[in-house]
């Protein structure tokens, strides 16, 4: 549905905001790009949406090129913003309703009514938005952007200040969404939104994209797995015959945390074993736990020592 090639922004102040993106989005599906403030992420959706103009680069939206057919292909995209960017006087019926007539479309009283009410927007219908709280603006703004039925949106922090439960409803329209073939670009904080409705993961660090890869086998190829031994006895200490396998122990002595790489040829879990018996130490129970998106999030954009 996107295909991005060697894409560079540089600003007139010499910063590189974009190096050579390369990226292709498939279409239907819901793609999380992940990356610290100011890792280029902003940047990337805005020129897509011909917000900002690249410095070099190509982008087509379904096979059209957003400067060479950029009204077909702004029709197609929808855009939810970080910024709560709303006219404060006019009501939440108005605003989505001339949303819509901005992009050509003839009026669908049922379509923004569908909306609105997936939004739990509905009973605010007729309210000034000036009058909402800042999760209810937010709202309005996917309301908006839905409003002439894209086939592309983009997410920019959509959740940004919305409450738990309100988030839980904004996703139930993600999926809905998707389900009804159109394509999902979203950034987030909230790493565990992507952990679990993203089905590919984009991660972006100064200007560069990291890695481009779909979440199980991401998780899989880098994420790291804990085995935890619950010992019967506490221990005040590691003993000195085990320190070469890192293991960590809990606060109050009752368990041993063994942290290995899942796709090294050997995990090192039957030596350790042996060791522990030789040492003395029983277990009463053990588990596996696998590292989470956030984890492996953490690793990919820490700064070389």
């Amino acid at each position: 549905m996107i295909a991005i090639s060697d894409l560079c922004k540089t600003y007139a102040t010499g910063f590189e905001a974009l190096k050579h993106i390369d990226l292709e989005i498939e279409r239907g599906e819901i793609f999380a790009l992940l990356g610290p403030n100011g890792a280029g992420k902003t940047t990337l959706i805005s020129i897509i949406c011909g917000i900002v103009k690249a410095t070099a680069g190509r982008i087509l939206v379904d096979g059209k090129d957003i400067q060479q057919e950029y009204r077909a292909v702004r029709a197609m995209i929808g855009l939810v913003p970080q910024e709560l960017t709303t006219d404060a006087f006019e009501t939440v019926w108005d605003t989505a309703t001339f949303s819509r007539g901005l992009f050509g479309k003839p009026p669908s009283p049922p379509h923004i009514e569908k909306t609105l009410r997936s939004l739990a927007l509905w009973d605010k219908k007729d309210a000034k938005i000036m009058t909402l709280s800042g999760g209810m603006k937010r709202r309005v703004l996917i309301a908006k952007a839905l409003a002439h039925e894209p086939r592309v949106l983009f997410l920019d922090e959509p959740t940004a200040g919305v409450d738990v439960e309100l988030r839980k409803g904004m996703w139930e329209v993600v999926r809905g969404l998707r389900k009804s073939g159109v394509t999902i670009i979203l950034t987030t904080h909230y790493i565990d939104e992507a952990e679990e409705m993203a089905d590919r993961v984009g991660v972006i660090n100064h200007g560069e994209l990291v890695l481009v890869e779909d979440k199980k086998r991401l998780m899989k190829k880098l994420g790291q797995k804990q085995m935890t031994l619950h010992l019967p006895e506490p221990l005040s200490e590691v003993p000195a015959p085990l320190a070469e396998f890192g293991l960590s122990l809990a606060d109050d002595g009752l368990s041993l945390v063994y942290t290995y790489d899942t796709q090294r040829e050997r995990t090192g879990i039957t030596t350790l074993l042996s060791a522990l018996g030789n040492a003395g130490i029983r277990f009463s129970d053990l588990d596996t736990s696998q590292s989470s998106l956030e984890e492996i999030f953490v690793n990919l954009v820490k700064s070389p020592t």
